[in-house]
């Protein structure tokens, strides 16, 4: 109990030196803001590009293109791919988009047919304003995602208008799918017509590919590709989210990257807790070795500096962890590349892990100077005087 009882001790010792206390949190607090943002980038580019048990999606794009503006398949492959032994279904998609590179505000146009409009929602989608009845009634139409639609303050009833298509909102998707939230669902033939891709029901981006069996994945990839290798448009066709790996390439090195900023971040951490403690102690040795007098042993004294090293981590960590995370959460940043989404992570996961990262960081950086003032007599506390 007696070591619970200095922490009120411990915190005037950090009030007594406001200037360095109050640069060193500062300091923690922006490295953790930096870590807590880099993990947040790399779990959103992890969670749109590893694959998961379960996943039955396949992407068919053109051979050796990447930016849907060149990517340029028939429709009447549609048919041909529905009698590939495992497939499911299959969706026509067009995809259009108002930028083609990395971007934080592009928006996307999907246009699909109007009768699969039931596998063109997101799994966990619902239309939380509007209906698809609406969507179905005028062929201008949209569905936007919400985080579309959030950033670009659109609601039902509106006339949106990006990359040269005008739109009239009819319903607002909500989903926690990044390649959704962020995309508007038109009718194909209508997008078609609008981007001048071939005309109507002639030209498509892209197969959405639903297999029966996700252990078929491969056979079925395999299969596909193998159909119109001899074509004149032959295909790649991959998993969903090895697509979109693909295809935000530079966004995913972009990512590991970063990863070396968030050591960096946490290397400041170390060193700011480490300085802090042994200005500290240097200025406290006559108040050391009167604690000493007082009856106060040594480890004693080596915990409270302990101490002190992890509390001012733990609320610089506090102040940098939950900054970040009301910036992520309410900012919800959207990284886009050649058509494809990833979202930074919105969960407080990394920022968790982060103020527990500052925690330990801080009570190992003042370990050997707790360590070091533990093992001080009283007598070479007062010759330092």
């Amino acid at each position: 109990m007696r070591t619970l009882r200095v922490i009120p001790t411990v915190l005037k010792q950090i009030k007594r030196s406001p200037i360095r206390s109050s640069l060193t949190l500062g300091g923690i607090a922006i490295a953790m803001f930096l870590f807590v943002m880099v993990e947040s980038m790399r779990s959103g580019v992890q969670e749109a590009t590893e694959m998961t048990a379960g996943e039955t999606t396949l992407v068919v794009y053109r051979e050796n293109r990447y930016c849907p503006f060149s990517s340029r398949l028939p429709q009447y492959y549609e048919d041909r791919i529905k009698q590939i032994d495992g497939v499911a279904s299959v969706v026509p998609i067009q995809i259009h988009v108002s930028n083609c590179g990395a971007s934080l505000d592009v928006v996307t146009f999907r246009g699909v047919p109007r009768d699969s409009i039931q596998h063109a929602i997101a799994k966990d989608g619902v239309i939380v304003e509007g209906s698809i009845s609406d969507w179905e009634k005028r062929g201008d139409s949209a569905l936007v995602g919400s985080a579309l639609a959030k950033r670009r303050g659109i609601k039902v009833g509106d006339l949106f208008s990006a990359a040269g298509i005008d739109v009239f909102v009819a319903g607002i998707q909500e989903t926690s799918q990044a390649q959704d939230k962020n995309a508007a669902i038109v009718q194909l033939p209508f997008l078609q017509e609008a981007a001048r891709k071939g005309g109507t029901g002639t030209i498509v981006t892209q197969f959405n590919v639903q297999v029966e069996n996700h252990n078929s994945l491969e056979l079925v990839s395999s299969s596909i590709d193998e159909t119109f290798a001899h074509d004149e448009h032959p295909t790649s066709t991959f998993p969903e989210k090895a697509f979109v790996g693909r295809a935000a390439r530079d966004i995913v090195q972009l990512a590991e990257v970063a990863g070396m900023l968030a050591w960096g971040a946490l290397a400041a951490v170390f060193a700011l807790v480490a300085n802090a403690v042994v200005l500290a102690m240097r200025d406290r040795v006559r108040d050391h070795a009167v604690l000493q007098t007082l009856g106060y042993t040594g480890w004693l004294i080596g915990w409270m500096v302990l101490l002190e090293g992890a509390i001012i981590a733990l609320i610089g960590g506090l102040l940098g962890g939950i900054a970040a995370f009301l910036t992520v959460q309410f900012g919800q940043f959207n990284m886009t590349m050649e058509g494809v989404n990833i979202e930074m992570a919105t969960g407080p996961s990394a920022a968790i892990i982060g103020v527990v990262l500052a925690l330990g960081l801080g009570m190992f950086a003042a370990l050997i100077p707790a360590l070091r003032l533990a093992r001080t007599d009283i007598a070479t506390c007062f010759r330092a005087v």
